[in-house]
């Protein structure tokens, strides 16, 4: 197993320029980067370590290829923008807008680590529940660093440390279950 080396000092909230991207490019680019939510006075950060890219209105496997709707409306606005939903009634899921203001696309935060060894993150509904991410939390703006951000702490990561796969839980979306738009960082440690 790998320990990603970082420093504090190097950190960077990601700006829009980041987000507005090709989803699969920022997908993999986020990995290795850090999660923060503060919640009161104090902050938790955890290591992205897997992600899913969600790649606009022909993706049978995003929420955006049924149209622009209350829920998804978020989905079309600018880059950087946080989307939250619930999944099966109980688990909130949490996203980052992608690409241009207007196309919908996503990537979805499947998993992180974090430095308290003994936490359960190691998946999208987990690591919400852990963070405390919730429905009040959609639509926010995470290049201003408030409540909830991306940054950059100068974790070094090679194309060779990155794993393709297909995306987990979408056998519905016809040519597009196959995609393997899922990318894992692969031989992480704790923190």
């Amino acid at each position: 197993m790998k320990n990603y080396h970082y420093s504090n000092k190097l950190a960077m909230i990601l700006n829009q320029q980041f987000y507005n991207r090709d989803t699969k490019t920022v997908a993999k680019d986020l990995l290795g980067k850090f999660l923060i939510r503060k919640i009161d006075s104090r902050e938790i950060a955890g290591m992205i370590t897997e992600v899913e890219a969600y790649c606009g209105p022909s993706d049978k496997a995003s929420h955006a290829s049924k149209g622009k709707t209350v829920r998804t409306e978020v989905m079309f606005g600018k880059p950087g923008t946080a989307y939250v939903y619930l999944i099966y009634g109980m688990y909130y899921c949490f996203n980052v807008v992608t690409e241009k203001k207007g196309y919908p696309a996503a990537v979805l935060i499947r998993s992180i680590v974090v430095s308290d060894e003994s936490a359960k993150t190691d998946g999208p509904g987990k690591l919400c529940r852990y963070l405390e991410i919730d429905k009040n939390l959609n639509k926010t703006d995470l290049c201003v660093g408030r409540n909830l951000w991306i940054e950059d702490r100068g974790a070094e990561v090679k194309k060779s440390d990155i794993t393709s796969s297909p995306r987990i839980g979408v056998g519905y979306a016809e040519d597009y279950k196959d995609k393997e738009w899922r990318f894992s960082l692969m031989g992480y440690k704790g923190l």
